[in-house]
């Protein structure tokens, strides 16, 4: 076994391509969005004497105030029985930690959650982080049915909110425009002093915007009225037959209006006409908690049926004794903000 760094683009994106865990979190251009924010990113790839690839990591470097840490979003890519691989992986990455000052390493594997898959982890000395790196519960709708079985396990107001919407001349439209960005950050700004929640940067959103559009893997997907009014935008990533519903953002006239309903069925359209084979809702909050800060957007992304998919919770690997004082804060903080 060899453990390489992968520096370019073809390269890393047939390898990312070998598994069937593939997703955007692990691709090029999730990374090259991280550099374009001033982030140091690894790509590091397992080899066999055949020069097959047996596993593969993309991390980011994260200069967070609490201390620094390495994180793997959607991987490590992996079979995760094979323990010679996981640990060349885990041993790069903590030898790129360490010099870079890291205290600890993040990562939220795309695999579902599993006692064996625990006790993997539980053996590697990892433990669970007192913070979520991507959504680990999701809600992901089968697209190899027809539009009619879509509808059919819907509930049945959200089947009426987008007939409603063609009745009322409600337009849906598809964009790869970076600069309409700028009014999605507008848009999300208003709605986070309204639902008290801190929004993502504009430079944040733009940025990831253009990574993925450089590899035509994304679009901004709106509904309006009759008259041409924002009711709703669907920011919404397609990579390796799957369509993300990454971010999203309504307005003050969509409250009466059934325009978040039509924008979604449009982007399960715009998923199937791409060849997606599933719409993943992203995030959903577990359904045991009205409280929680997202039950509300959950409830509409669980009116459009589909099945929930969770996967490993996030899980830190310590560098440092320090790290045990941003596991207490973080600790903290998670319950501070409901999450």
């Amino acid at each position: 076994m060899v453990i390489k760094q992968i520096e370019h683009m073809d390269e890393w994106e047939k390898l990312v391509g070998e598994f069937v865990e593939a997703n955007f979190l692990q691709s090029w251009a999730w990374g090259e969005f991280h550099e374009s924010l001033g982030k140091l990113v690894f790509r590091v790839a397992v080899f066999d004497d055949q020069q097959t690839v047996k596993g593969l990591a993309e991390a980011v470097l994260e200069p967070a105030k609490r201390g620094a840490y390495l994180a793997v979003a959607g991987g490590p890519l992996v079979k995760w029985s094979d323990q010679t691989v996981l640990k060349l992986i885990f041993d790069r990455l903590k030898e790129l930690g360490r010099a870079h000052g890291c205290l600890f390493i993040r990562f939220r594997p795309q695999i579902l959650t599993s006692s064996d898959k625990l006790q993997v982890l539980k053996n590697m000395g990892a433990v669970l982080s007192p913070m979520h790196l991507t959504a680990d519960l999701t809600l992901q709708l089968d697209l190899s049915i027809s539009d009619d079985q879509l509808l059919a396990q819907m509930r049945k107001n959200h089947r009426s909110a987008i007939r409603k919407a063609n009745q009322l001349g409600i337009t849906t439209t598809v964009s790869d425009d970076v600069g309409q960005i700028k009014e999605f950050y507008d848009h999300q700004l208003e709605l986070a002093k309204r639902h008290h929640f801190v929004p993502f940067g504009f430079e944040f959103l733009r940025n990831q915007f253009q990574a993925f559009a450089n590899q035509e893997s994304v679009a901004l997907i709106h509904s309006r009225t009759a008259e041409g009014e924002l009711l709703a935008s669907a920011f919404v990533i397609f990579y390796n037959r799957e369509a993300v519903y990454h971010y999203g953002i309504s307005t003050d006239a969509n409250r009466s209006l059934p325009g978040s309903y039509a924008c979604q069925w449009r982007a399960i359209g715009e998923a199937k006409s791409r060849g997606c084979t599933r719409y993943n809702f992203w995030g959903v909050a577990p359904a045991d908690q009205p409280h929680h800060r997202f039950a509300g957007v959950s409830i509409f992304k669980r009116g459009f049926g589909g099945q929930e998919i969770e996967y490993i919770k996030a899980h830190d690997l310590s560098l440092s004794s320090k790290y045990y004082l941003t596991w207490a804060f973080e600790k903290f903080r998670k319950r501070m903000r409901r999450l």
